[in-house]
């Protein structure tokens, strides 16, 4: 998607912590958004000229549903970001069986859910000679997981392995699927934790740097944004 400019993207996560400054990136090239959070006064505070949906995406349908308001109002869908996420800390025995319920619901059934649903939409772009893109933001942890937080990282790991095996099915429709992972990111999520605490972790990178880079790649083309394509 070298061009922006009128794009159709939706942006699930888009009042998060990489959501939020890739979501203003994304206005400021001249996409047409489709914002979702659950939270519609945060969704509303990013002040953006944009659609607000906001949608539970841990839900049954809520996917389609946040879809269809994005091709009611634009038309066409060009694009796809999911930046929603949760994480968990603790020994792996320990966390409660909601918890691990909750982090995979969240962390990779809800990014495949809503691809599922914006599909025939993405085919119809590339149908029409449009060039299509999703971008799933998983996680360094799918590359290298770390103890005291086992099922955060299952849940990431999930989400990349899906997104390996999907990008090469979804290229025969002329689709593309950019699993991102990058570092850890100072998000503000591992203060957020559904259970547990957050071990001493590194500084991480600037959540603007990183939704500078993931910008680029969708600009550019890129298959792929590992780990190490984040400097």
């Amino acid at each position: 998607m070298t061009e922006l400019d009128g794009a159709s993207v939706l942006v699930a996560g888009a009042t998060g912590g990489l959501g939020a400054p890739l979501s203003r990136r994304l206005a400021h090239a001249g996409a047409q958004l489709t914002l979702t959070a659950r939270d519609s006064d945060r969704l509303a505070a990013l002040n953006l000229d944009a659609l607000g949906v906001p949608a539970d995406l841990r839900r049954a349908g809520a996917a389609e549903k946040v879809v269809e308001r994005a091709v009611d109002r634009y038309g066409r869908l060009d694009g796809l970001v999911f930046a929603a996420g949760a994480v968990a800390f603790g020994p792996a025995t320990e966390l409660p069986d909601q918890v691990v319920i909750d982090l995979f619901t969240l962390n990779t059934l809800a990014p495949i859910r809503l691809l599922r649903a914006a599909l025939p939409h993405l085919q119809a772009t590339a149908a029409g000679g449009g060039s299509p893109v999703v971008v799933h933001i998983s996680a360094v942890v799918a590359e290298t997981p770390m103890p005291g937080m086992a099922a955060y990282c299952a849940s990431k790991a999930g989400l990349t392995a899906f997104d390996q095996a999907a990008a090469r099915e979804l290229r025969r429709s002329r689709i593309r699927l950019v699993d991102a992972r990058p570092p850890h990111t100072q998000t503000g999520l591992a203060e957020r934790p559904l259970f547990g605490a957050a071990p001493r972790l590194p500084t991480g990178l600037d959540p603007q740097a990183v939704a500078e880079r993931i910008l680029a790649g969708i600009v550019d083309d890129e298959s792929d944004l590992p780990s190490t394509a984040f400097g």
